[in-house]
């Protein structure tokens, strides 16, 4: 058990800018804050912009931190979120979570409406794996294999993973996520991996009453262009759907002049 206020310590809690509302950027699979590096100093000047590092990250000291039993649904991370939020006595935040992050400020969202003024879900998605009624993406034994080849040669994954999801063109923001890949470890990666791939979060989507804004781009091999349009029609809030011109999953890294682009034009700045 932590003590008092010892996770925005832990999670490296940080605070940038004097605006009088506030945006919170989420990290996703395998990265840390410094995924939104080149994101937040467009911000900073008319927001207090909040950033921290999920508990799996590299980038977190307390590697204890990160309980794959704990862990082993979006429920907790919705939870350290919560208490991350109520910890700095912030509330009607805007919550920009990328790909895993998104549903978790869906799940936080849902659990305390009063943190949230709006959700910004950047490439997420509810379920990764097809079902006969849904396209996520993967089957079953895509899933497999991909945690079969973290297991069994974590470099060669990473290598591989890394210009799957990052434009292969920009080796800058392709090795940048190898790196935060490496930084989080073979062993993290398979218990996550696990948690992210074989979840299931459709069933919530009808509870989710926070306005949302959807960005996806236009080629992400992680999120086929349907799941966001499937959860434009299920969630059940104010939703406005985006797409970006841009290849991979990782905009922010990629692309990020148009994402700062579409991110000001849907906060009205």
């Amino acid at each position: 058990m932590l003590p008092e206020n010892s996770l925005l310590t832990a999670l490296n809690a940080k605070t940038k800018g004097l605006g009088t509302e506030t945006i919170v950027f989420a990290h996703g699979y395998g990265t840390d804050q410094s995924i939104w590096d080149k994101i937040t100093p467009f911000f900073a000047e008319n927001y207090r912009v909040v950033l921290f590092d999920w508990s799996f990250s590299g980038a977190v000291k307390d590697k204890s931190l990160y309980d794959p039993m704990k862990y082993s649904s979006f429920e907790a991370f919705a939870d350290d979120l919560i208490t991350l939020l109520a910890q700095m006595e912030l509330k009607a935040v805007t919550f920009v979570g990328h790909s895993m992050s998104g549903m978790i400020g869906c799940l936080a969202s849902i659990k305390r409406p009063h943190l949230f003024k709006r959700l910004i879900l950047i490439g997420a998605s509810p379920r990764y794996i097809n079902t006969d009624d849904y396209e996520g993406g993967f089957t079953n034994s895509d899933i497999e294999q991909l945690l079969m080849n973290i297991k069994s040669n974590y470099e060669n994954w990473v290598s591989a993973f890394s210009l799957l999801v990052v434009d292969p063109n920009d080796g800058l923001s392709v090795n940048k996520f190898e790196e935060c890949l490496n930084r989080m470890g073979v062993e993290v990666a398979v218990s996550l991996a696990k948690t992210v791939f074989c979840s299931d979060y459709r069933d919530i989507l009808d509870k989710v009453e926070t306005p949302c804004i959807i960005i996806q781009t236009s080629n992400d091999i992680v999120v086929p262009n349907n799941v966001a349009l499937y959860m434009e029609k299920n969630i059940a809030g104010r939703v406005t759907s985006k797409v970006l011109d841009a290849y991979g999953h990782f905009p922010q890294l990629t692309a990020h002049h148009k994402l700062v682009e579409m991110l000001t034009s849907a906060l009205g700045l």
